[in-house]
């Protein structure tokens, strides 16, 4: 029986290829999304249940989840990758802003973790969460979205310590730019963009490129996966020097036109 994955942001471009990876070495894929077109259209792929679900929604998270349950004889591998941005200077966003950024990207995750944390201790399965470089990093105009990724970020470092005994892995995976979720994606201007929308792009990479990456380092049990050559140099540099990271960062991205791009988020 192949073993099986679940994926939040599941409709996104590097869900969506992370997914056709599992895939094609033997998993069975579960792809959460909120609804929509790219959702449907996933229906249509062998191995894979396509499952509407908002993820701050207890409710339909637990429903999602007693039905994976019901299809499939266990839960091997859970992707935590939904996840939204708000990009701007802090003092022109709402507190709601920040609030809505961090459902979606800390207590979603945390939901979820919640909700299939004990199919991973019967499977020894591994949680895998998908941060940022803003999750080790400080990224100037995107605040709410580097505190909402250094809070998961430290979450499954923690959870790592408690689910070590019980062998369930945790790992995390800091993507630095990946070139997806624009035009299609647009969604009523809430302020909030997927991660990667057309403003938030710095040396992108593809998702298929993300994706294959990710899964190297998921097949080798990294407990750190940096995507990306952004994501490398940041971690090497913000460890050796933080004053020279800031200064670089800074140079990035204060010298760059940044305007918040409405995307749903993945």
């Amino acid at each position: 029986m192949k073993p099986t994955a679940v994926i939040s942001g599941g409709a996104g471009g590097l869900g969506q290829a992370f997914g056709a990876i599992l895939r094609e070495h033997g998993w069975f894929t579960v792809m959460l999304n909120l609804p929509g077109p790219d959702l449907d259209a996933l229906s249509f792929v062998p191995d894979t249940l396509a499952l509407s679900c908002d993820i701050t929604d207890t409710g339909q998270l637990t429903e999602a989840a007693w039905q994976i349950r019901a299809e499939r004889p266990s839960i091997d591998l859970v992707v935590y990758n939904a996840g939204v941005t708000h990009i701007g200077p802090f003092t022109t966003q709402a507190l709601e802003d920040h609030r809505k950024v961090f459902e979606v990207n800390y207590f979603g995750a945390v939901a979820m973790a919640k909700a299939f944390g004990p199919d991973l201790r019967r499977s020894k399965g591994t949680h895998l969460a998908i941060s940022s470089v803003a999750g080790f990093c400080p990224l100037a105009l995107r605040t709410a979205y580097a505190g909402s990724k250094h809070a998961l970020e430290g979450f499954f470092k923690s959870l790592r310590s408690e689910e070590a005994a019980h062998g369930v892995a945790c790992l995390i995976a800091a993507p630095s730019f990946i070139a997806t979720n624009t035009g299609a994606h647009s969604a009523p201007g809430d302020g909030l963009a997927r991660p990667g929308s057309a403003s938030d792009q710095v040396d992108a990479l593809a998702p298929e490129d993300a994706a294959r990456i990710l899964y190297r380092g998921f097949a080798r049990r990294k407990t750190f996966i940096p995507i990306g050559r952004v994501a490398h140099l940041s971690h090497l540099i913000n460890r050796l020097s933080p004053r020279l990271y800031r200064h670089l960062m800074e140079r990035t991205i204060l010298q760059r036109p940044a305007k918040a791009e409405g995307g749903a988020p993945h």
